[in-house]
């Protein structure tokens, strides 16, 4: 036993029954560039179309260079730019809103905009408040111009700045560095009530904020796809901006809280699963560390299939997901010695 839960505590407040970590060798890079070829293959484009990378990542491999510029090198691309955005758990919506701005100036073509995460990493598993809730994964979309009425049609975008203390991680940064304390030894702070509150109210208000403008009402969306964080935060969420459940797509239970991948993954899954029909209005609404929030409609396109498939995966681990947890914990002890 790692901490001091069970699986029926974490159910009954979470919702969350599974997750997944990345194995050795595995970073957030490579799930971000498995997603990449993904998406390319379902768009029937190559590497050659791109002239964007966003990564959104709240973990990536190295300070600098940025995570998109090894996707970039990895998929082949040679045009165009490759960076990272960090804006935690709303890191793939804020990044979409930016891709969005590039192809509108002309910019831009055809952007990458991948959420890809390894929360494991940082965790402090020895703590039963934030360990039990994160898991790792990645997931990317492909954005391009239309003369059509589809894509992004409104958003919001905010911050609680004054309320950043309330969902931190110490122990990573540059405040740590040379300062007498063991970088990547981290420890969260984490004020779950304060958490709830700020994320439905600012969920909420930006679904709202988002529907006022449009002149739409509820009725008029198809599916809410929101961050996958909880499923009580989803649950009030979808009460404040007056959708009811079964058009509120959650898949928490499976993944967990994947931070800047929980909306793409959730995306994608809905699409497999065909819950998104040609012309769909989507509401996309995130919150994250800052404590940033968003919502975002979309207009989905005509295409709901995938024009191709990649067959690429990530290798087998040869350890289990309980052996890789047990050797973050004694490395940590380790190193607090």
């Amino acid at each position: 036993k790692t901490v001091d839960t069970t699986s029926d505590w974490i159910v009954q407040r979470t919702g969350i029954r599974n997750r997944y970590i990345v194995g050795e060798g595995e970073t957030t890079s490579t799930l971000a560039t498995g997603a990449a070829r993904k998406a390319l293959a379902a768009a029937g484009l190559t590497a050659a179309d791109v002239d964007l990378i966003i990564v959104a990542t709240a973990t990536p491999d190295y300070t600098f260079p940025a995570t998109a510029t090894q996707v970039q090198a990895a998929l082949g691309v040679t045009r165009g730019a490759a960076f990272d955005l960090q804006a935690v758990c709303s890191g793939f919506v804020f990044g979409v809103s930016v891709a969005e701005k590039f192809i509108a100036t002309g910019s831009s073509t055809c952007a990458l905009v991948i959420g890809a995460e390894t929360f494991s990493r940082i965790l402090d598993w020895s703590d039963r408040t934030t360990c039990v809730l994160f898991g790792d994964g990645a997931a990317a979309v492909v954005l391009q111009a239309t003369p059509r009425d589809e894509g992004v049609q409104l958003e919001k975008l905010g911050c609680y700045g004054e309320s950043r203390e309330i969902l931190r991680i110490h122990g990573i940064g540059g405040a740590y560095v040379h300062q007498g304390r063991l970088l990547g030894a981290t420890e969260w702070q984490f004020e779950g009530q304060d958490i709830f509150k700020k994320a439905v109210h600012g969920m909420g208000s930006a679904c709202e904020d988002v529907l006022r403008r449009a002149g739409l009402t509820p009725e008029a969306i198809d599916l809410v796809i929101p961050h996958q964080a909880n499923l009580r935060i989803i649950e009030f969420v979808a009460k404040r901006a007056g959708v009811p459940m079964e058009r509120v797509y959650v898949n928490v239970h499976r993944y967990g809280n994947m931070s800047a991948a929980t909306v793409p993954v959730a995306l994608c899954e809905a699409l497999e699963e065909g819950r998104i029909a040609p012309g769909a209005r989507l509401l996309m609404p995130a919150f994250g560390g800052g404590l940033t929030f968003c919502a975002h409609l979309v207009r989905w396109g005509t295409r709901t299939q995938p024009i191709g498939l990649s067959s690429i995966d990530l290798p087998p681990s040869p350890h289990s997901a309980l052996e890789l947890v047990q050797r973050y914990r004694r490395a940590k002890g380790h190193a607090l010695t």
